[in-house]
């Protein structure tokens, strides 16, 4: 009977230990890249599923939709993201994809005039184009002044701001000037990427952002939850109907999308050409679209297990269904139900070498306690206080906006996401439990805050100039952190020594 219970107990004692094996071997890391248009969002999304599921971690660089669709196809990640479906020609690179809307978003035409400190400046589709064409050069037009009569207009050029890089947002915004206006579409047209006529570029919405928001008299393009986020002033525009000047709002956005979903094709068919840009309606605001994961029907060609692209179309599943709730926080309008349904049946259609996934429940674990408030920085959200914080946004834009731009940059931030991926959610985690750690956190990374702000006031053009700027900034942390620690306590032991000498 002893040898019984002993035999009874080890097999316990044993199972368990196969039990803590299986979940150590069952942590996986989804990677993801493309659009800055819905990566609060995204980024949110990574917070809360990892508190339900915190086997899964997701790394997600919002590189912007041209930089996604190019990773989908060369099947460096394991999803995509983008603001614009994929082209004919794109489709063809990658017959097997599939387009799986996440939300709604709306482009807002943002704003900085000092005699006008508020939102409300009323534009057509018509001024935004000649805005943009170079043809309204200051702000004081009388074709801006018509609409405007209540408004001290300045006699000041107006600096346009434009994306730079490939981009789903650019995609949305230039096909609506493309829709409203037969000029633009003669001489620019729409895509991800355009000649344009004016402006000074910038990377991401963030890089828009930060623009307008630095330098008086500018006008700029930006995503509806960065020039939230950013409390940034921006124009009502007048709908398709032509009847009102529409406030971009959650209800408005919600509004165009309304009774698009019955004549939307299905996931793995055709969506170039798809809109919901300028839609009719009262109430509908005009530059407004979906945006969508990209993900592949045969996973084994992006991913590395049948499990791992088991894990990845359940956070997919996850997004389109219980994480639609969290949209409305970051002022992202919740797809219909219809359009959930669209998602749902093209994620049945993902195999791996040929197995169907559609069954494969998430992998569950104990959930941590909900006491994140966000964070693409962990450590520096929690020690900031906020994902909004001017902190977070500025490590985002250096992020996104410089170390993105070079190959260098690149590898260091993909590199150092490993790294940093394996710490930052226990420390982020005991900065919110303990108060005075955090304080002691705060201190402790400012002045590596302070460092990095260098970064987004230089220019850099080559990858010399990245390796040299990134080498310096690293020694000089080293110098903070290490070098003057260290001198300071042999000159107090030097001081003390001659001390007790006298």
């Amino acid at each position: 009977m002893k040898v019984f219970k002993a035999a009874v107990v080890f097999a316990i004692l044993f199972g368990a230990m196969l039990s803590q094996t299986a979940i150590a071997q069952s942590k996986f890391t989804i990677t993801g890249a493309g659009a800055t248009f819905p990566f609060p969002l995204i980024d949110l999304w990574r917070v809360k599923y990892n508190q339900e599921h915190p086997n899964i971690t997701l790394n997600y660089q919002s590189i912007g939709s041209g930089g996604g669709v190019k990773q989908h196809i060369e099947n460096t990640v394991n999803f995509a993201a983008s603001d614009a479906p994929l082209t004919t020609n794109e489709m063809n690179l990658v017959p097997d994809s599939l387009h799986i809307p996440m939300t709604i978003g709306g482009v807002t035409v943002s704003y900085n005039i000092p005699e006008v400190p508020s939102s409300g400046l009323r534009l057509t589709g018509e001024n935004v184009a000649d805005i943009y064409l170079g043809k309204i050069k200051k702000w004081n037009d009388p074709a801006i002044r018509e609409n405007n009569p209540d408004l001290n207009l300045p006699d000041r050029d107006i600096l346009v701001a434009r994306r730079s890089d490939g981009s789903g947002t650019t995609h949305v915004f230039t096909e609506y000037l493309h829709i409203v206006s037969q000029e633009w579409d003669q001489k620019v047209g729409f895509g991800k990427s355009v000649p344009w006529p004016v402006g000074v570029g910038a990377a991401g919405n963030e890089g828009v952002a930060a623009t307008v928001r630095t330098t008086p008299y500018s006008v700029g393009y930006v995503e509806l939850a960065y020039a939230f986020q950013n409390k940034m002033t921006y124009a009502y525009i007048l709908n398709g109907d032509g009847t009102a000047f529409v406030e971009p709002t959650l209800d408005t956005l919600s509004a165009a999308a309304a009774g698009a979903a019955p004549s939307l094709p299905a996931a793995h068919e055709k969506w170039d050409g798809i809109t919901i840009n300028n839609a009719p309606g009262p109430n509908s605001y005009p530059i407004t679209s979906f945006s969508y994961f990209l993900i592949h029907q045969n996973m084994e060609v992006s991913t590395k297990s049948k499990e791992h692209a088991a894990e990845t179309v359940n956070l997919i599943r996850w997004t389109i269904t219980n994480g639609q709730k969290h949209s409305p926080e970051l002022l992202y309008v919740p797809i219909p139900s219809e359009v959930t349904e669209i998602g749902l049946r093209g994620l049945e259609r993902v195999t791996y070498n040929g197995q169907s996934l559609s069954e494969t429940q998430p992998t569950m674990h104990e959930a941590k306690p909900d006491s994140s408030q966000g964070g693409g920085c962990l450590i520096a959200t929690a020690a900031y206080g906020s994902e909004l914080a001017p902190q977070v946004q500025m490590l985002r834009e250096i992020r996104d906006g410089v170390l993105l731009n070079t190959k260098s940059g690149t590898h260091f931030v993909s590199g150092f996401n490993v790294l940093y991926y394996t710490f930052s959610p226990a420390v982020a985690d005991l900065e919110r439990d303990q108060p005075v750690f955090k304080e002691f956190v705060k201190i402790a990374i400012t002045p590596m805050v302070l460092t990095l702000s260098v970064l987004n006031y230089v220019d850099i053009d080559s990858e010399q100039e990245m390796l040299g700027y990134g080498i310096g900034i690293i020694l000089l942390n080293l110098g903070i952190y290490f070098v003057a620690p260290t001198a300071l306590i042999i000159a107090r032991k030097s001081f003390a020594t001659r001390k007790k000498r006298f």
